[in-house]
């Protein structure tokens, strides 16, 4: 599928969107999963707390009648309070087995019932207000069993609520740990997300630049390579487009200049005078071919190199470096070619010291008329270009003064 620039933009945005929306909800999720655990936890046992208050008052009560029965307090009012003290009792009991699971606990709880039951029934004896000595016996030891079976239960508590506290740190400790692993994942997917996104976007970006860069060094031979069908397709093909008409230019260009060049060949050798041509550097540009006859070189040896590091004489030299240095026409100035062995000794030859009026000058030594090929005079053309790196300097040689 493919997406235009803008869209690709618009998807980044809104994959980036759904990663926060996503990492907000799953936090809040396990929060939301937390503080529901803890306050159901936390209900059960405030419930629970309430219910055991009221058994612990009941047993309290039970046992503060109790003692009145045994303190011969037997009067019936006393009895039926015992009575309805009894019946409230068993409905807490009962209420507080259905919260537990636990076999222990509810052993406990069915045990303090049993008691409830038996001390309920030893209370409806009617024997009890003649002085029977067994019934309030029993009534005591039952009232010792019940507050005994309240303290086991206790205990069993306590221990329930050392496990209910643990039970809550390790739920939250769970809910660390998913939100912990859940940020770690979304940190790690924002990283690839803001690794990879911005490269697709960018890497046709860097093709171009790349391709540019190549067209500042001249070479057209290089194409952006981009399927997509985007505005970054749309500037990928016009640019190939454009490099398609530089390459043709270029190649237009350089058929245009090897046909100047060869009609300039033509016409400087028509000439029958010598010609030089050098650039604004000092650099041969060309010679035709008299003068590669008269000086016996070849092109190799001269063309793209500076005058002084070609085997052109000295006088050749010297007239281009003052053309270069005036920047002007210089006309008739005076030039000799020796031959190619005279040339090399005027190069390398020794120098003869004599003295002229107590001063030593240093002379060489002078070439006879016979080891000349050339001896005549020189012009120098300045041809202007756009700008001054694009002057070039036309020599041409003459054995008479030209006007």
């Amino acid at each position: 599928m493919n997406l235009s620039l803008r869209n690709r933009v618009a998807a980044s945005f809104i994959v980036a969107t759904l990663v926060v929306l996503i990492l907000s909800f799953t936090v809040f999720h396990f929060l939301n999963t937390l503080n529901k655990e803890i306050e159901e936890i936390t209900f059960k046992s405030n419930q629970l707390t309430l219910l055991t208050d009221e058994i612990r008052i009941s047993a309290v009560m039970v046992l503060k009648y109790q003692r009145r029965i045994l303190a011969q307090n037997r009067t019936p009012d006393v009895v039926e309070k015992l009575l309805s003290l009894c019946d409230s009792f068993t409905w807490q009991l009962q209420k507080l087995e259905s919260y537990y699971r636990d076999s222990d606990i509810k052993g406990v709880i069915v045990k303090m019932l049993s008691y409830v039951d038996s001390l309920k029934t030893v209370l409806s004896n009617a024997s009890l207000f003649h002085r029977d000595t067994a019934g309030i016996s029993t009534v005591g030891e039952l009232s010792d069993k019940i507050l005994d079976t309240y303290l086991e239960f206790q205990d069993f508590q306590l221990l329930q609520s050392s496990e209910r506290d643990n039970k809550i740190k390790s739920i939250i400790r769970e809910s660390k740990r998913n939100m912990m692993i859940t940020l770690i994942i979304a940190f790690l997917g924002s990283i690839i997300l803001g690794l990879v996104i911005p490269g697709k976007i960018a890497l046709p970006f860097k093709k171009i630049k790349d391709a540019i860069r190549e067209l500042q060094e001249n070479n057209f031979d290089v194409s952006i390579y981009y399927t997509q069908k985007d505005e970054i397709g749309e500037i990928a093909q016009e640019m190939n487009k454009m490099i398609a008409s530089f390459k043709k230019f270029d190649e237009l260009r350089t058929e245009r200049i090897e046909v100047e060049n060869r009609k300039f060949d033509v016409l400087a050798n028509i000439v029958k005078k010598p010609i030089l041509v050098a650039d604004a550097e000092g650099k041969v540009v060309y010679m035709n071919n008299r003068l590669y006859a008269l000086m016996e070189v070849s092109s190799e040896d001269v063309i793209g190199k500076e005058l002084k590091e070609t085997p052109c004489p000295k006088s050749i030299v010297s007239s281009f470096e003052l053309a270069l240095k005036r920047k002007s026409k210089i006309e008739n100035i005076e030039v000799v070619i020796p031959k190619k062995d005279k040339r090399d000794k005027e190069e390398n030859g020794s120098k003869i010291e004599i003295e002229e009026d107590g001063e030593v000058v240093e002379k060489k030594p002078k070439v006879k008329e016979e080891d000349l090929l050339f001896k005549g005079f020189a012009t120098i053309i300045p041809i202007r270009g756009k700008k001054k790196s694009m002057d070039y300097y036309l020599m041409v040689l003459s054995k008479e003064m030209m006007t």
